[in-house]
This record gives C-alpha cells, sequence and structure tokens, in this order.
C-alpha cells in the first residue's frame, strides 16, 4: 500500500538578500496531524523560511509541495488558498475592531450585496468557541489581553479551513494560564488533525508540544529529533558547535577600576526583574540571549532612553541614574542603538554634519554657534580612524554603505572620549570586511581604558570578542561567564533558562 505524502513538504529551498545567504538547501516536512518545532539561534532561518511559506516571501530556489502537489506560493492570500497561515508574533489584528470583524476582515460574507454581520457574528462565535475563549465576538479586540488576542488569531486561521498552523513565538508574551491555555488549543488542533509548525526559543514548551523537532544552523538543516530523542540538552547540542572565524584577533587586557555599576536595574519591560552587574575599565562584555530576553531594553535604560523603574547606575564612582540620554552623555556614555537608520544617524545629513552632531555644544562657537572648523575636523579624523570609505565628509550618509553608516556612528561618539561604550548589534547587516574593522576598533578602544559592552545575537562574535559574557533569559541575567569558561553551549544553557549554577563563577 503506497503511503500518504506529507501534508507540507519543503525541498532544497534556498533564499539570498543582499550579502546574506538566509537558506541553503533546507528540506523538511510536516505530516497530518503533527506538530513540528522548528528551532534554532537567532539568524538560523527560521523566520525566512516561515515567510516563504507564508507567502511573504519566495525563494530562489528549491520547491513547496502540499498534499505531494508542487505549489507556487506568491502571496499571503495564495497560501491561504492553500490552507497555510503565519501567525506572527507580532500579532496582525486591528485593535478598533471587534473579535467577527477582525476575524473576516476582507472576506466579510454578504447578503443581498450587504455585508451580513449576523452571519460575522455566528460564525464568530463558533470559531472563537472552538479555541476555548469565552467572550461575545461582539468585543473590541483592544480591550482583550495579548493571550486571548492570540486566540483571535487562531480563531482567525480556523474561518480559512487552514490546514497548516505556523506559530511564530506564541508564548512570548503571555501569562503562564494563558500559555497553558494556549497547549490546550495546539494539542487539539493536533488531535483534529491540523498540521503544525511551532518555532520557539523556550525549549520546555518545544519538549511539552512537539511530535518532532527540526534544527536549522547558519541557514542550514542541523538536524532532527524525533519524540522519544527530544530533550533539553540533544536540541541546543544541534543547536550549536560551529567554529570560530578566523578574523577574530583578541587581546586580553588586565582590567582596571569599575567605571560603570548597575545595582538593582529595573527596566520597564521587566520591572520585576532586577539587573546588577559592572564593567571595567579597558573590558569587552558582551551580553548574549535570545530574542526576547531584554538585551536592548537593557541598554536603553542604562543609557536614559526609558528611565528606570528601580535601581542605581554609577559611573566612575559617581552615581548619575540618568533618565535622558543628555545625562548619559554627560556622565560618559555613549550609545550605538541597534538600528542605525532610524536611531543612530540622521540619512539625510552628510557625514561632517552627523559626525558633529553629539560635540555641537560642547564645541559651540559662544556657547550659541555651529563651530564649523571643529566640526569638520570632527569628521575628517572620525573618517580617517575608521576607515571610512567615501569621496568626501560631505557625502551624505544614506548613500554610503551599511559598514560605512555604523563607521559613522561610531565614530561620532568616540568624538566625546566617552568611559563606556555600549553597542547593540554592532555588526548588524554589514561585511566581513568591516566587521573585522570594528572588531579592531573596539580592541583598540579597551588597550586605551575604554570599557565596551556590546549585544550581540552573533554567537561567534560573543564567543570571539568577549573578556567575559553576560546572559540574559527572559529580562534576567541568568549567568555570567568567564573567557576560560566561553562555548556556545554553556551560552545556550543560560539564554534558555537552564544552567544558572554558572552564575558569577
Amino acid at each position: 500500500m503506497e503511503s500518504k505524502p506529507p501534508l507540507l513538504e519543503v525541498r532544497n529551498v534556498s533564499k539570498s538578500f543582499p550579502g546574506v545567504r538566509a537558506l541553503r538547501d533546507v528540506s523538511l516536512h510536516l505530516n497530518a496531524g503533527e506538530c513540528l518545532a522548528v528551532i534554532g539561534e537567532n539568524g538560523a532561518g527560521k523566520s525566512t523560511l516561515m515567510k516563504i511559506l507564508a507567502g511573504v516571501q519566495r525563494p530562489d530556489s528549491g520547491e513547496v509541495r502540499v498534499d505531494g502537489r508542487a505549489v507556487e506560493i506568491d502571496s499571503v492570500r495564495g497560501a491561504m488558498d492553500l490552507g497555510v497561515v503565519l501567525i506572527h508574533q507580532e500579532l496582525n489584528l486591528a485593535d478598533n475592531l471587534d473579535i467577527g470583524a477582525n476575524i473576516f476582515l476582507g472576506r466579510e460574507p454578504r447578503r443581498l450585496g450587504f455585508i451580513d454581520r449576523r452571519a460575522i457574528y455566528a460564525k464568530s462565535a463558533e470559531m472563537i468557541g472552538r479555541v476555548g475563549l469565552t467572550v461575545s465576538p461582539r468585543t473590541l479586540v483592544g480591550s482583550l489581553t495579548i493571550g486571548r488576542q492570540q486566540m483571535v488569531e487562531i480563531a482567525k486561521a480556523l474561518s480559512v479551513n487552514a490546514r497548516v498552523l505556523i506559530m511564530d513565538e506564541p508564548t512570548s508574551s503571555l501569562t503562564q494560564h494563558e500559555t497553558e491555555q494556549l497547549y490546550k488549543v495546539v494539542k487539539d488542533l493536533r488531535a483534529k488533525g491540523m498540521g503544525i509548525v511551532y518555532i520557539s526559543h523556550r525549549l520546555g514548551e518545544v519538549k511539552e508540544l512537539a511530535d518532532r523537532v527540526v534544527v536549522l544552523r547558519d541557514g542550514q538543516f542541523a538536524g532532527e529529533l524525533p519524540r522519544e530523542q527530544i530533550t533539553h540538552d540533544a536540541m541546543v547540542k544541534l543547536m550549536v558547535g560551529r567554529d570560530l572565524s578566523q578574523f577574530y584577533q583578541k587581546t586580553v587586557h588586565a582590567p582596571g577600576e569599575a567605571v560603570l555599576e548597575v545595582e538593582g536595574l529595573r527596566t520597564p519591560q521587566h520591572p520585576q526583574h532586577e539587573l546588577s552587574f559592572e564593567l571595567r575599565a579597558g573590558e569587552i562584555v558582551g551580553v548574549a540571549g535570545l530574542v526576547g530576553a531584554g538585551r536592548t531594553e537593557m541598554l536603553q535604560t542604562v543609557f536614559g532612553v526609558t528611565p528606570a523603574v528601580g535601581g542605581r547606575v554609577r559611573v566612575a564612582g559617581k552615581d548619575v541614574t540618568p533618565r535622558m540620554p543628555i545625562q548619559a552623555i554627560r556622565a560618559g556614555l555613549a550609545l550605538v542603538p541597534e538600528d542605525r537608520k532610524a536611531q543612530g544617524v540622521i540619512l539625510e545629513m552628510s557625514i561632517r554634519e552627523n559626525a558633529g552632531l553629539p560635540s555641537l555644544r560642547r564645541q559651540a562657537r559662544g556657547g550659541a554657534f555651529v563651530n564649523f572648523a571643529a566640526e569638520r575636523r570632527t569628521s575628517e579624523e572620525t573618517m580617517r580612524k575608521l576607515a571610512v570609505k567615501a569621496p568626501s565628509d560631505r557625502q551624505v550618509v544614506q548613500f554610503l554603505s551599511g559598514g560605512n553608516q555604523q563607521k559613522v556612528v561610531i565614530g561620532k561618539w568616540l568624538a566625546m572620549g566617552p568611559k563606556v561604550l555600549l553597542l547593540d548589534e554592532p555588526t548588524r547587516g554589514i561585511d566581513i570586511g568591516a566587521k573585522r574593522e570594528i572588531y579592531k576598533l573596539m580592541e583598540q578602544l579597551a588597550a586605551t581604558g575604554v570599557a565596551v559592552l556590546f549585544v550581540s545575537s552573533d554567537m561567534e562574535e560573543v564567543l570571539g570578542m568577549s573578556d567575559r559574557t553576560l546572559v540574559m533569559h527572559e529580562g534576567r541575567i541568568t549567568g555570567e561567564l568567564r573567557r576560560d569558561q566561553l562555548s556556545e553551549e554553556a551560552i545556550m544553557q543560560l539564554a534558555t533558562g537552564h544552567g544558572a549554577e554558572v552564575m558569577n563563577v
């Protein structure tokens, strides 16, 4: 007897973006009535693959099959027609509409040419009942908790007769009770024959729900675990294990006095957790963690972008606890943000104007007028020290490469002579040559006594550049690793909420 083909199959799918190979010959399959977990580090290619399946992006090569038949998914609507629905981590609902209107938005049933609201509410009541949501379909979505909004998204998928439900980090914003309710719904849908692709960094819930686990690493298939082999350690081992690149020329510096002391800091995003650590002169300290760990939020709170809920920050022994960035800058802190285009540079302005922005007040003539000569010296020094590739400092920043834009962001802060440099994903989206130059710069700064604290989702970068590494999980620091303790597996154990016994050793 011929075996039934998989409900969904991916064969040798590849996808590239400028400078990045997101997927390379990835193959996997999903059976009806199965929960398949897809896991991997940040940047492993999970989201790209799911967007291809959901019709958001198209592959460069390879094919997707549904019920054994090759299909071309060229739009979100095309994916839905095939029964494939993606529920994004950031929910895609209209807060100002009620549940029924959200479920049938763009697909409203009609009667005599008019929207049939009675049919909408009757069908919506049936759908939300299937996911255990005991509210009226006339309830405004904006009044629901995130957990209940998640159930509305699932009900919306059921309303289009979804056969494959892709869930991207579905519990990232849920309470424990809401998470347990989601587990029940997933198990019920699986029992009724739906295929579920479940993406999560929370390995405990993967173990709870998955029939199989597929691991992606660096855009490639790294391995698969059947139900009986799914353990925390087995998943971590498949997620890690690369050799370090050759271009990390790490020099270990003897740390000096503490220049940044963070004590009991509570961020607005995770007010229940206190963050405490210190940074010494000449140290390069990495901050590792998975998506949603709270790393960016921590840097922004230290820098005063978002005022702390509690705790204190000291710089060079002085209590500063900034409530706005200007206070942090005056104390000797500098922050290179994750999104350089939105927060790091003004794209329409020149290199000279961007490089001189933080120093305007300090260099002003008569306390009120721009010192154009000083501005020119700052920009020329930035271009020389950081090897910014441009015809002149009059070049508009938006026409620079990503790496050169990042150098401008870093250079404008270096002109201020900071005691502490905070870097958030300093090499994201830049080429290998520019990465090497930024690593070299970090080393040079440490050698002169600047303390560097950097957040990175690139495991090789963390291992290659850190004197110490702080690891975060869901808003708290779960461990601190010395350089001789650093390994991908040790970091991943802490990043997924395990192995806290390593902390502060």
